[in-house]
């Protein structure tokens, strides 16, 4: 390997990524996209929920509790006449659930303390039923516990749960969301930029001027690598900097050890990217191949959205594959944990195995030849 040679390479690639904007786009455009998208588009938080409030017979405690409902910022409460109006709302779409305070329910709260009330949930989004269970749960016991404090009674419960929440205290899924979708952005940005480019150059048939010069074909796939390793970290810098300043997501490890794991990353995916460009000598093809191969598996089984854990076990053994898997877990220890070792080091292996994987084979399997 000659420095001259290499660096000759690498100029040329430079003006083809300065007359070419697509190359540019791909690093910065389409982060920037996506991450306006995800980040305020996405949310798996359930709130101003829609709930239908049927009270059979309204009294000042029931008008308690629903301003209870009302003070809350998880609930957009509406008063209807009866049950089937409230039934009705609910199969339109117009309410998410339908809260009931049956007829007796001041009695009971005076006579024993307490007074059930029949909640009905719409259950088609199984997560988005277990949240509004949850909420109006936690809602009935606050107002409980305020009406024992008002009579200067002591609310009698025969389990107290003293909750502590960690990392997220905060229980925002935009912190959770948003480490985990800059690997999939670091995984589109590597292998985009790199199975494009060189199939990009076999159609517009440059590739054979590069395989009639005495430059080896680890020059050549350097050539390729380094400028667009150096675009993708400015892509990365570019979402970290998003992620913290205008998202407001913590970084509570080392910005080192983050920009070190991306590093590793970026060069898996600009591997992959490589194995694709050997394969496919259309650009469409290389598309399409990188979306199926890289930002799917990505998205479906690296944890970004979906808890491995909870996955069947042959799934679970198939996500050691996907090179997302190893840096979403590090993201979200550098970014809600901090420097946790124990889960970063093992990870940057798996990174690191896989890295050399892909580079190798993208190395064997490049011939200076035209067939």
């Amino acid at each position: 390997m000659k420095l001259m040679r290499l660096t000759g390479l690498m100029r040329k690639e430079a003006y083809e990524i300065v007359r070419d904007p697509s190359s540019i786009a791909i690093a910065f455009v389409m982060p920037l996209v996506l991450l306006l998208i995800f980040g305020y588009g996405v949310s798996l938080d359930a709130r101003r929920i829609t709930v239908a409030e049927v009270v059979a017979h309204p009294t000042q405690v029931t008008a308690s509790f629903l301003a209870e409902m009302e003070r809350s910022s998880w609930f957009r409460p509406t008063l209807y006449l009866d049950e089937a109006a409230a039934q009705q709302a609910v199969m339109r779409g117009d309410a998410d659930a339908i809260l009931w305070l049956r007829s007796d329910f001041t009695r009971l709260s005076y006579s024993q303390g307490s007074a059930p009330i029949h909640l009905t949930v719409n259950g088609v989004d199984a997560n988005q039923a277990r949240l509004i269970e949850n909420y109006v749960t936690g809602t009935w016991l606050l107002w409980q516990q305020q009406e024992a404090t008002r009579k200067g009674a002591r609310l009698v419960t025969p389990v107290i749960a003293d909750t502590r929440v960690w990392f997220n205290p905060a229980l925002r899924s935009r912190d959770y969301l948003i480490p985990g979708l800059i690997a999939l952005i670091m995984t589109l940005i590597g292998a985009l930029l790199t199975a494009l480019v060189v199939a990009r150059e076999w159609e517009r048939g440059t590739m054979e001027g590069i395989m009639v010069t005495p430059v080896s074909r680890t020059e050549i796939l350097l050539g390729k690598l380094i400028p667009y390793f150096v675009m993708g970290m400015g892509g990365m810098a570019m979402s970290t900097a998003m992620a913290v300043h205008l998202f407001d997501v913590p970084l509570r490890g080392s910005l080192a050890v983050l920009l070190a794991a991306g590093a590793l990353f970026l060069l898996t995916a600009l591997g992959m990217g490589l194995v694709i460009s050997v394969l496919a000598r259309s650009q469409f093809v290389a598309a399409m191949v990188a979306i199926i191969t890289t930002f799917l598996p990505a998205f479906i089984l690296s944890g970004f959205l979906f808890d491995i854990r909870s996955m069947p076990s042959i799934i679970q053994v198939l996500t050691h594959i996907v090179a997302a898997r190893y840096f979403v877990a590090i993201l979200q220890s550098s970014f809600l944990a901090g420097d946790i070792w124990p889960v970063i080091l093992p990870n940057v292996l798996g990174l690191t195995v896989l890295c050399i994987f892909f580079l190798s084979i993208a190395l064997l399997r490049f011939r200076k030849r035209l067939d």
